[in-house]
């Protein structure tokens, strides 16, 4: 998003009405985020950015194109506020022929999950991809890589000294994501991060589920404009008061919208003009059968949202948030010629959408299918791990005939992960699974050939009844995730993602049930959006014939490394006690049944 000072000057002349604008949308009401109105308005566009609003008669020539909007209604387009691409499986190409349909036209997103896998130099090769698609990317620097702690094994590893040379970055918008746990912990090369941000006047983005009182004040004094993930709505309003931006969350596997919406709808509606959206992580499925962020504000709506509050939560709140508001979220002069023409306000349904003065879709269709750069070999997925063996999915203690008491991940939704404890029986030396008791095996492996770590657990609240699932794709470190209650199974769909250079996959009785290859990087796919939601329902189905009845199980399985969410997790290190944050041995006790 530069600019030369050849295309500032014609800029200027556009916006004098020196130069005619090249498109004008007429006779349309706008919603004008700004101020809160809605009233008959125009707009002249010049290339990629709005000259004029209003009477728009001296920007018209003998070439403008003109766009008749009468009876519809100008908004801006919409800003996805906090989203990690990757998780939706699909590349950035095909996410923006899935999402741009349904009018979103910017993301805030860290690519942190391309950084896992290939580095800066992948990111940079994101850069280059999205300039040709009708998406802006802002970019915000992930505060470090990997997320996790202890920290476990990814491709590259940001620290504070790379944040000191990338926050120059002409892409940067601000540091992306920066968790609570390494505020609280003092942790020396985050706060050497936040410093960096702080002397480059770099927006500090947070992550800070159920912060409040005096972890929510130590968390403020870090510099944290904003967050992403309330888990109640008392806990958005206490954030809101003193002084944090909000973004409510309703992605695939967490549902909060109609929870935290209740901070406008019953405590002060006036809060809402620093709440905005996101989707965080979203699947194919979900998009085409819902719609993306035009979905958040129909369900705003729904809750007792006015609409224009409700389009300003999808655009200018968000970019005030980040600082880029100059850039967009609104339709006024100087912008980006981000639009959307709607039938109303309060039914939201995007009729036209245009991208930096063209327009790209109408009635949910993308206008000109978008197609992938070929892949460099960062992106051509190889997961380097020796192939497998039954024998690795065992878990074996030195008691041959016993009882073992083992701690569990009990899972109780996708960010919901208690422990459990559970007595498993032991046959020749090793620890069984038991689908009776509703446990199954997990198990991580890394994936870049740097360790050849494996980590074993066990798992409850899946209702696994047999076979195995796994995943490459599995943040925060997109390391090799399999799951299951046959030790055989585990090794066969380890391997198949090994051999395929990954991707998702059920198996059941050594049988290959159901398979979505994801070559790019291990983690996502050039397909066509519908192509990939096949894919995703042949999953569905097939971990449904494993026993299991949650909604989305191995996307569900694949949140299982990230050790931000309380109380347990498993990287490739091992068993991860998210509150000490160290590890910790699933055997809580052995038995034997020696007579």
């Amino acid at each position: 998003m530069t600019q030369t000072l050849a295309q500032l000057k014609d800029y200027i002349s556009a916006g004098a009405a020196k130069i005619p604008a090249d498109l004008v949308i007429e006779n349309g009401k706008l919603v004008n985020v700004m101020t809160s109105e809605i009233y008959q308005a125009n707009v002249a566009i010049y290339k990629e950015k709005i000259v004029a609003i209003g009477n728009i008669e001296a920007y018209i020539g003998n070439d403008t194109e003109h766009i008749d909007a009468t009876g519809k209604y100008i908004t801006p387009g919409l800003i996805d506020g906090h989203i990690h691409v990757e998780c939706s499986k699909m590349s950035m190409t095909s996410f923006a022929n899935a999402v741009v349909p349904f009018g979103t036209t910017s993301i805030i997103s860290g690519l942190d999950e391309t950084i896992s896998v290939a580095g800066l130099e992948g990111v940079q090769e994101v850069f280059k991809e999205i300039e040709k698609l009708p998406l802006n990317l802002f970019w915000g620097a992930p505060y470090k890589t990997p997320y996790t702690i202890p920290k476990s094994t990814i491709a590259f590893n940001i620290d504070s000294d790379v944040q000191e040379t990338i926050q120059k970055w002409t892409e940067c918008y601000g540091i992306w994501e920066t968790v609570r746990e390494a505020v609280e912990t003092q942790d020396e090369d985050t706060l050497k991060t936040l410093v960096h941000a702080q002397n480059n006047h770099q927006p500090i983005f947070g992550c800070a589920p159920m912060a409040t009182g005096l972890k929510l004040n130590e968390y403020l004094a870090s510099g944290v404009r904003l967050d992403h993930e309330s888990y109640s709505h008392e806990e958005l309003v206490e954030k809101a008061r003193n002084g944090m931006n909000i973004l409510i969350r309703e992605s695939s596997v967490t549902h909060f919208l109609a929870e935290n919406i209740r901070a406008v709808t019953e405590v002060n509606a006036a809060i809402a003009r620093h709440v905005s959206f996101c989707t965080d992580d979203v699947t194919a499925s979900d998009i085409l059968q819902k719609g993306h962020l035009d979905n958040l504000v129909k369900l705003a709506i729904q809750a007792g949202v006015e609409p224009i509050t409700a389009i300003q939560m999808a655009t200018i709140n968000s970019a005030e948030a980040y600082r880029i508001d100059d850039q967009v979220g609104s339709v006024s002069p100087g912008r980006l010629a981000d639009i959307l023409i709607v039938d109303q306000p309060s039914s939201f349904n995007v009729e036209k959408v245009i991208s930096r003065g063209k327009i790209v879709a109408e009635n949910k269709k993308i206008s000109e299918m978008l197609i992938a750069p070929i892949r460099s070999d960062l992106f051509k997925g190889q997961l380097k791990h020796e192939l497998t063996s039954e024998k690795d999915f065992e878990y074996k203690v030195n008691e041959k005939v016993g009882l073992a008491t083992v701690q569990t991940i009990n899972s109780q939704g996708a960010f919901v992960r208690k422990r459990k404890d559970v007595e498993l029986t032991i046959e020749n030396n090793i620890v069984q699974p038991s689908p009776e008791k509703d446990v199954a095996l997990v198990s991580v492996l890394e994936r870049f050939g740097k360790n050849g770590n494996q980590a074993l657990g066990f798992t409850s609240g899946w209702g696994l009844k047999k076979g195995a699932m796994a995943s490459s794709s599995a943040p925060d470190d997109n390391n090799i995730v399999v799951m299951g209650v046959n030790a055989n199974d585990m090794s066969i769909a380890t391997n198949e993602l090994i051999k395929a250079g990954g991707g998702q996959i059920v198996v059941i009785d050594g049988k290959i049930i159901s398979f979505l290859a994801l070559p790019v990087g291990g983690i996502m796919s050039d397909l066509l959006p519908s192509e990939i939601e096949t894919g995703e329902i042949a999953l569905r189905k097939g971990s449904n014939l494993m026993g299991s009845d949650l909604p989305d199980p191995i996307f569900y399985m694949s949140f299982l490394p990230i050790t931000a969410i309380p109380y347990l997790a498993i990287t490739d290190l091992g068993m991860v006690d998210c509150v000490a944050l160290e590890i910790v041995d699933p055997i809580i006790k052995i038995s034997s049944l020696k007579g």
